[in-house]
């Protein structure tokens, strides 16, 4: 396999979007409920017009671990029961409410993972995580070996998931002979930081350790 390809463009550092993203993440578990819905709702609007079929996909692979999310808040959280006659068998109004209140952190996380999906190609992603990776240099780890295993896994997982929608058994016996298959080459396109990308950083860890206080 030839060497990554180093590309060098002009775009918001990928980087520096997936970092916003994991900030959001992060300080959605410390709003309250009501700038929870103020920041969130817009979120989610944004993504539905974005990709809405992403965003649907996204939610559509959690829904099991939704609906247990809210099973265990609403059965495990102390509090009124919501039906009398069940007793210690009946949800709670507590854990109902706060099982809703992690449902939609959840729900507006994937919002923002969904627009960062929509504006970041999977070339750009790897890009970024690839520049995330730059403290593993000091502890003996290649990120670049490391970008390009992501890349190859990303490319059979999205291979292996297109054929088994069409016929899952030929893709299970095929999957031994596509992974003798090996790319020539990888591009990976490498954008320089900018000044607005450690503006945009810096905002966004503003805004974090905002919502944390």
């Amino acid at each position: 396999m030839e060497p990554l390809k180093i590309h060098r463009g002009q775009a918001l550092h990928p980087a520096a979007l997936i970092l916003l993203w994991v900030f959001l993440a992060i300080a959605m578990q410390s709003l309250t409920a009501m700038v929870l819905l103020l920041v969130g709702v817009p979120l989610l609007i944004v993504a539905y017009v974005l990709s809405a079929a992403r965003l649907r996909t996204l939610l559509r692979h959690i829904r099991w671990i939704m609906l247990s999310l809210l099973l265990i808040y609403a059965y495990a959280t102390p509090g009124v029961a919501m039906v009398a006659s069940l007793s210690q068998f009946s949800p709670t109004y507590e854990g109902v409410i706060d099982g809703l209140l992690q449902l939609s952190r959840l729900v507006f996380a994937l919002a923002g993972l969904a627009i960062l999906l929509s504006l970041l190609s999977q070339q750009q992603l790897i890009s970024g995580l690839y520049a995330l990776g730059y403290p593993l240099r000091y502890i003996g780890l290649s990120r670049a070996r490391m970008a390009v295993r992501l890349a190859l896994t990303l490319h059979y997982a999205e291979s292996s998931m297109r054929d088994t929608a069409a016929n899952w058994r030929a893709s299970i016996e095929q999957m031994p002979a596509q992974a003798k298959v090996k790319p020539q080459s990888i591009e990976l396109q490498v954008t320089l930081f900018i000044l607005r990308d450690g503006l945009l950083m810096i905002l966004g860890c503003a805004l974090l350790l905002l919502a944390l206080r």
